[in-house]
């Protein structure tokens, strides 16, 4: 059986060996693969809610293709994926009970406008402009910072407004 599949998949040849059948039928074993770790994965993450979501996408992607390509072994690729998509769930479900840990993987928000006033200080350290601030506002239907009660640049590298 191994040798069926070895032989269907190219599993024992090194990457520049790899034909168009080994191809196919690994990228065919890779999508229904990657179909059951999203699926046993928390939805947001594919949403890239956070830095911490966005690390386990790119780490799939970069894994999923090395193995897809012959540029690590395909079964071990797999396992790894699944490995990291494991933490990624353990790490979720103790961010949720515990808000130290969950600040410290995936940061914190971070208030950008009081009361129609900006926090120049807040703003410097997000590495933002004062320019990037208002195009932002503009994005969110507010023409001047006067018009926020609140504007935070959230986790997720988003702005979220109250508009007064």
């Amino acid at each position: 059986m191994f040798e069926l599949i070895d032989e269907i998949m190219g599993l024992s040849l090194k990457s520049e060996n790899l034909g168009f059948g080994h191809m196919a039928a690994r990228a065919f074993v890779m999508y229904l693969a990657l179909i059951v770790v999203v699926r046993m994965a928390k939805k947001r993450f594919l949403s890239n809610a956070t830095a911490f979501d966005f690390i386990l996408t790119v780490m799939v992607g970069a894994i999923a293709a090395r193995a897809m390509t012959g540029g690590a072994p395909f079964f071990v690729s797999l396992l790894g994926l699944l490995v990291l998509v494991w933490m990624h769930w353990v790490f979720s479900a103790v961010a949720r009970r515990s808000v130290k840990f969950s600040q410290l993987i995936k940061g914190n928000s971070t208030l950008l406008v009081k009361d129609g006033h900006i926090d120049t200080k807040a703003l410097r350290a997000a590495h933002m402009s004062v320019e990037d601030l208002q195009g932002d506002l503009r994005e969110k239907g507010v023409s001047e910072p006067s018009q926020a009660t609140e504007a935070r640049l959230e986790r997720s590298g988003k702005l979220s407004v109250i508009k007064k």
